[in-house]
């Protein structure tokens, strides 16, 4: 692939003493691509439609609002996700699987995910589980690092261990939906 990008950017046309410039050519214009613009007010890039439930959340909220208390509430909750995300992004053994996704997108579902979870006030605008990570790929190793880093966002934010692990709980059959056989 390399040699055909060398290939296109030496046969452009080069302006000799003389002649007029000749402009570069736009070869994502000429080859048709279009490039993805994310929304305006979301900051999302668009996504195909689908039925939106908070059915599509994996499991069913807790009851009554102690949990998300213990979890600071939306605020404490967003922190703990956002943070998921960034140890997720720097952990060598699963980075590469959020590569080329919508971080923006992300982030704002997996905090609405968490928050519907723990009965915090959020609906989930999410895809179910399993189409959400359908062709991923995604293995066993690969989810155990990301509970570890859910499991490392916590505790930096000090939610308590039995919370953590009541979250963890309703997280944890989910596995089959996610991980690939």
């Amino acid at each position: 692939m390399s040699f055909f990008l060398s290939l296109l950017l030496t046969t452009q046309a080069v302006a000799l003493p003389g002649d007029e410039a000749v402009p570069p050519v736009d070869w994502a214009r000429q080859l048709g691509i279009e490039e993805e613009q994310r929304d305006p007010a979301t900051g999302e890039f668009p996504v195909a439609p689908y039925r939106q439930s908070n059915a599509n959340a994996g499991a069913t909220p807790v009851g009554g609002n102690r949990l998300a208390d213990q979890f600071g509430g939306q605020a404490g909750i967003r922190d703990v996700t956002d943070r998921l995300v960034a140890i997720s992004l720097e952990d060598p053994r699963i980075s590469a699987t959020f590569k080329g996704h919508d971080m923006v997108r992300l982030r704002r579902t997996l905090f609405e995910q968490v928050c519907y979870l723990l009965n915090a006030g959020c609906d989930y605008s999410g895809r179910d589980m399993q189409s959400a990570h359908r062709d991923m790929g995604l293995q066993m190793d690969d989810l155990n690092a990301l509970v570890e880093n859910l499991q490392q966002a916590m505790r930096e934010k000090r939610i308590p261990f039995s919370s953590q692990n009541r979250l963890l709980a309703k997280l944890a059959p989910m596995k089959n939906d996610v991980v690939q056989p």
